[in-house]
């Protein structure tokens, strides 16, 4: 069935079932970055930058985004059948649950998770990656933003860090620096991470190649920021102590990969531009469509023989 499941493309367009926004963080990471007040701020700034783009001139594209939204009910119902057997079973989610412990509803609740001390190694750096505030007067951090506009742009000159220019990436006025807010450094290595492992998928999404756009357009760098935003609750990360199977199962990511959480995230930033085609929307609705990714990407780490990224269903959008 594994092999069946990696060859069909996600989507997830109306589930539901775990569509919520903790408000655990790591020190400023407190809302979401795209907040009611942000998206009334920026609609005048970006209402004449994004326009309609036109309609994918290549039919194998508009194919595999059509068996992407068709099938995203039937990996969400396989997740969950999935899921299901793993929770009772002996298997690697099996020992995050207690098998005699249950909450007062009924649900299962999660033991603390045994931890390797190679998973405690690399869950400590991580935390320490989440905890570094992007700083613009640090030249490691400068370098860091210059380095992301030549790999986005590699025939353009670099623009000087307060420019109107960064506007083209998705940034909200001419300093970077002001919308990492809560992201932290970490999404800015995130986006470096994407663009060098996945130019081609990068370069797709950073001037919205596919499919039918709407007139206002989301911001593709701050987008990237609420995507490290969004992961760094979903894995509960601050404590190390996974409240779902999801987070869990995360842990057990790391032991195959150090930069899962990087990888995870160019997964994410996939899948949420694939949602965002197949539910038609626009600038304002793209909180909703963060929520739903967040949701669909549990699910898939929620399946019984995800070992690395690589596994993930979604992570084949990467290919297209």
């Amino acid at each position: 069935m594994s092999s069946l499941r990696r060859r069909l493309h996600h989507g997830d367009v109306d589930g539901k079932r775990r569509e919520h926004y903790g408000t655990k963080g790591f020190g400023d990471l407190n809302e979401p970055l795209l907040g009611d007040d942000d998206r009334r701020e920026l609609d005048e700034k970006f209402a004449e930058k994004y326009v309609v783009r036109g309609i994918w001139d290549d039919e194998r594209q508009r194919v595999q985004l059509h068996w992407t939204v068709l099938f995203s009910q039937l990996i969400a119902q396989w997740a969950q059948w999935l899921a299901n057997i793993v929770i009772g079973s002996g298997t690697i989610l099996g020992r995050f649950f207690s098998p005699s412990s249950s909450g007062q509803n009924g649900q299962r609740r999660l033991l603390e998770p045994f931890l390797s001390p190679l998973q405690e190694a690399r869950l400590k750096q991580l935390q320490g990656r989440l905890q570094v505030p992007f700083d613009g007067t640090l030249t490691e951090h400068q370098d860091a933003l210059r380095k992301l506009w030549r790999l986005a742009y590699p025939s353009k000159e670099i623009p000087p860090l307060k420019s109107e220019l960064w506007k083209e990436m998705g940034w909200q006025g001419q300093d970077p620096s002001t919308d990492f807010r809560g992201g932290g450094y970490i999404s800015l290595e995130n986006l470096i991470y994407f663009a060098e492992e996945y130019p081609e998928a990068f370069q797709n999404l950073l001037h919205k190649r596919e499919g039918k756009r709407a007139e206002w357009e989301y911001p593709f760098a701050v987008a990237g920021v609420n995507i490290s935003f969004m992961l760094a609750q979903m894995m509960d990360l601050q404590s190390g102590k996974p409240t779902s199977a999801a987070a869990a199962h995360f842990l057990e990511l790391l032991v195959e990969d150090e930069m899962a959480f990087d990888g995870l995230f160019c997964v994410a930033f996939r899948m949420m531009d694939a949602q965002w085609l197949a539910k038609h929307a626009s600038y304002m609705e793209f909180n909703d469509v963060l929520k739903s990714t967040r949701a669909q990407l549990e699910r898939e780490l929620e399946l019984e023989d995800i070992t690395s990224v690589k596994d993930l269903p979604a992570y084949n959008l990467l290919r297209i």
